[in-house]
């Protein structure tokens, strides 16, 4: 009893310092989110000037990030909608949608009266209904300088029948935010977690809210058990038992004055419903077994065939007071809801190419490898190394990381003279984070995302498939174009820092690692 008593005293404690800081930011955030609505305002009147919806063929969307890219529940199409772009001085961000038709390999842009005010790190989820709907909730949108944002609040549905938008009113939701994660559970948006952030202050979240799609109503939903500790980029999915699976996500911590420390979760939990009833949850934490993902941050997911849900790339960062510097991994793993077990991914290859790679391995020096983040193994996986000349003369120097098939959890290899002697699969998408994801029959699409070169931060706006039956090889849709890889740096030493520092806070990679295909 006396324990119980404790453990209760100490949740309501955490409740009140939750809410202390959550006025806190509040408060000081209320200031810059004012100057950002004159600025968002701005941009809706322009939105506003559009009387009908337009559909232009057009090249492939331009570098971004934190975007989502949903599956149309009817058509062979992807819809990619919002994200941000940094190109070293100025951060933009995006409400433009794009349509990518699968069968015919192209590319449209739609342009609806009245969309959702530009924004990053959103969700949107794709339900059946009424010749498909699109649900987008939250985001956030940043200053052009990177050192403001203002976190939405609002919930809009994008009807693909008659390609139109409405933002749908409704008391009693979340609180503004970004990095969260949402699902649709039968009738239902279940909503998870996030972060609020403002120039000093930041807050993550791990209250859970669910939007009835009949009555239009929120409502907050108040779990039994112990569940995740705040947090936003996780992976979040429905499994077919019914319940929602959240595995990992990213928060950080004030350690001293200035000084803040984030933690890669790797824990995982259930969220499903007590007796049966839908009125009433409860948390419940989980062991799975089999190869687990190393720890990491800005990682993407999708639904894959089977109920299976999809992990992809992400980052590891090795964090010290004043610097921060990452591993990106472009691997792919697969959480099995039903055996509650982990797997890696394995590319077979073209079945002409396996002798050669197996001299290859035969030929590696042993212990010519190290593990990444945790990662463990017995063979090393063959690196590519491709060198991108960008417009401005820059040249961006890309690792891909190709896992020797048949392997289980590889470390990265540091011996790149192995690329000659191994015949390896077509290279796939190289390391990133933050990329968008989408699974339609059966065949995965990756887009965009980022990855760090030095100081450097590329942004990407490749296309890449696999076949999720066939586990062979990447096929390359759109490849990068050099030519839109723009870097712009600071003259002044000075004010080159604090806009580094401004544009890392607006473009949180670690916080807002985009989930596209949960509830697809």
């Amino acid at each position: 009893m006396g324990k119980k008593g404790k453990k209760e005293k100490k949740g309501r404690g955490a409740e009140k310092t939750a809410a202390k800081m959550e006025k806190k930011v509040s408060k000081r955030s209320r200031k810059e989110e004012e100057d950002l609505e004159a600025l968002i305002a701005h941009f809706q009147t322009l939105d506003a000037k559009r009387t009908q919806t337009v559909e232009i063929p057009c090249s492939p969307p331009s570098p971004r990030l934190n975007a989502s890219l949903s599956v149309h529940p009817e058509k062979d199409e992807l819809i990619l909608f919002g994200g941000e772009y940094f190109n070293g001085q100025k951060t933009s961000l995006y409400n433009e949608l794009y349509v990518y038709n699968i069968r015919k390999d192209t590319w449209t842009k739609v342009d609806i009266p009245s969309p959702p005010p530009r924004r990053c790190a959103h969700q949107a989820v794709v339900v059946p209904q009424g010749g498909g709907q699109l649900w987008v909730f939250g985001g956030e949108f940043a200053s052009p300088n990177g050192e403001q944002f203002y976190h939405y609040k609002d919930l809009w549905v994008l009807h693909l029948a008659t390609k139109t938008w409405e933002q749908v009113k409704s008391t009693g939701g979340p609180s503004g935010r970004s990095g969260h994660r949402m699902v649709a559970w039968k009738r239902q948006l279940i909503l998870f977690g996030g972060f609020h952030e403002s120039t000093r202050d930041y807050i993550y979240y791990n209250d859970v809210y669910a939007f009835n799609l009949d009555t239009f109503t929120w409502s907050k939903l108040s779990p039994s058990g112990t569940g995740p500790t705040p947090r936003s980029g996780c992976q979040m999915s429905v499994t077919p038992q019914g319940g929602i699976v959240v595995y990992g996500g990213y928060s950080k911590q004030r350690v001293k004055k200035d000084v803040d420390k984030g933690t890669r979760h790797s824990d995982m939990f259930l969220l499903k419903p007590e007796d049966g009833r839908e009125d009433k949850w409860v948390w419940t934490r989980m062991n799975p077994s089999g190869v687990k993902p190393t720890p990491r941050s800005g990682f993407s997911v999708a639904m894959a065939p089977n109920h299976q849900t999809l992990f992809f790339g992400g980052v590891c960062d090795e964090e010290e007071e004043e610097s921060l510097s990452g591993e990106f991994f472009n691997d792919l793993y697969f959480y099995d809801a039903t055996r509650n077990r982990w797997f890696e991914g394995q590319l077979k290859g073209p079945k002409s190419e396996k002798k050669k790679r197996r001299r290859g391995r035969k030929e590696e020096p042993e212990g010519g490898s190290k593990p990444a983040c945790g990662g463990a193994g017995t063979q090393g996986p063959v690196q590519v190394v491709k060198e991108v000349v960008a417009e401005d003369g820059t040249v961006v120097t890309i690792k891909q990381v190709l896992t020797a098939p048949g392997s289980v959890g590889q470390p990265r290899s540091e011996d790149e003279d192995s690329l000659e002697e191994a015949g390896s699969p077509a290279p796939g998408p190289c390391p990133r984070s933050n990329a968008m994801l989408a699974v339609k029959h059966g065949m995965l699409y990756v887009y965009g995302g980022m990855f760090e070169a030095g100081d450097r931060q590329v942004t990407l706006s490749d296309l890449h498939c696999l076949d999720l039956h066939r586990m062979e090889a990447w096929k390359a849709l759109v490849e990068m174009d050099p030519e839109t890889q723009e870097w712009l740096e600071e003259t002044d030493s000075e004010e080159d820092s604090e806009e580094v520092e401004g544009a890392e806070g607006g473009v949180d990679d670690h916080d807002s690692g985009e989930e596209s295909g949960a509830g697809d």
